[in-house]
């Protein structure tokens, strides 16, 4: 396996041992085929950040933990690779731990693991519950600055948050909906991927409490649980639309965007006005096919930025970087940025 980077370069963004690098890239048996892809994909990031970053100054590594869907986690990716470079000569090395759905017990064990080999900062997204915030403590104990990245750990000791004011993003939504429907009735289908999330929390109460001040002639109907992947959420969708024929709008806090549509045409059920959160891949193909309304976005790149300044604010200057809420954007597909 050919490469230029020292085994435990490799070995550090892979999260795996000096020996195990050493096995697999001496073709030596016994090795699993998950970890070679771990391996291969290690001297990729590697490869990809050494671009442009043959200069001489600080290294910092990062750990990117996050329970998301891919389509976000590729997203969040581009974003945090894409600002690497401006913050030169200062080198930020980041490792990625993704996966769409994380128990528990594993996410706790994965952040005590990065706590113990070591890194220079976590950018986390993860559940708020008391396990999680118990280890987010570990690590701020041990002088790792922790910051949560789209949806908050309040009550831990986590050293900034990056990410929009997710309440005032669900009152927004309510507000798109509320104005399109005016004096007329509706019911809107609201999808979490999951209530274990602090920021999908208060995007829905924004959303409730705008609708029941404003709009008092809209209800809503709430699914959760569906992990913004579309075989659970479209399963969750089709039930709730065949249990309530008045549905006919849609507010997606967590995603699966696509199966909900589907469900929709599925029931041959119209959707007067459909918002959704994050302008990633999926959901620019349904703008620009007229399939949603309006998308909820703030810039990622700006989260990157702050978290970058926020572990650079501790691990060079001993300081916690204040929170920085990103800008919210309503974007239609009259005024969709374009891809960079």
């Amino acid at each position: 396996m050919a490469h230029r980077f020292l085994v435990k370069d490799i070995a550090f963004q892979a999260g795996l041992s000096t020996a195990t690098v050493d096995r697999v890239l001496n073709g030596r048996s016994g090795v699993r085929h998950q970890t070679m892809m771990r391996v291969q994909a290690a001297i990729a990031e590697l490869e990809k950040q050494q671009i442009g970053g043959e200069v001489s100054g600080r290294k910092l590594a990062i750990d990117v933990v996050m329970e998301t869907p891919d389509r976000f986690s590729t997203a969040v990716r581009d974003a945090f690779e894409a600002e690497v470079a401006t913050f030169l000569p200062t080198v930020f090395r980041c490792r990625f731990h993704f996966a769409e759905v994380m128990k528990q017990a594993e996410l706790v064990q994965l952040l005590d693991r990065v706590r113990l080999r070591g890194t220079n900062g976590i950018v986390l997204k993860a559940p708020d519950v008391p396990e999680v915030t118990a280890a987010v403590s570990r690590a701020t104990d041990a002088g790792i600055p922790v910051v949560t990245l789209v949806t908050d750990l309040p009550n831990s000791s986590r050293s900034a948050y990056a990410g929009a004011d997710n309440r005032a993003a669900g009152e927004t939504a309510a507000y798109l909906i509320g104005e399109h429907f005016g004096d007329a009735p509706g019911r809107v289908l609201v999808t979490l991927s999951s209530g274990r999330f602090r920021g999908e929390e208060e995007r829905e109460m924004g959303f409730r409490r705008v609708l029941r001040e404003r709009y008092p002639q809209i209800g809503m109907i709430e699914i959760s649980e569906g992990h913004g992947t579309d075989a659970a959420t479209g399963t969750l969708a089709a039930r709730a639309i065949a249990a309530d024929p008045a549905i006919n709008a849609v507010y997606s806090i967590g995603g699966g965007n696509q199966a909900v549509l589907a469900a929709f045409e599925a029931a041959k059920r119209p959707i007067r006005v459909f918002v959704v959160h994050d302008l990633d891949a999926d959901n620019r193909a349904l703008l620009a096919d007229r399939k949603i309304g309006f998308v909820l976005h703030h810039d990622l790149r700006t989260d990157a930025r702050s978290a970058f300044r926020a572990v650079m604010g501790r691990s060079v200057r001993g300081g916690i970087a204040p929170p920085a809420l990103s800008s919210l954007e309503i974007v239609t597909p009259y005024n969709m940025p374009a891809t960079d």
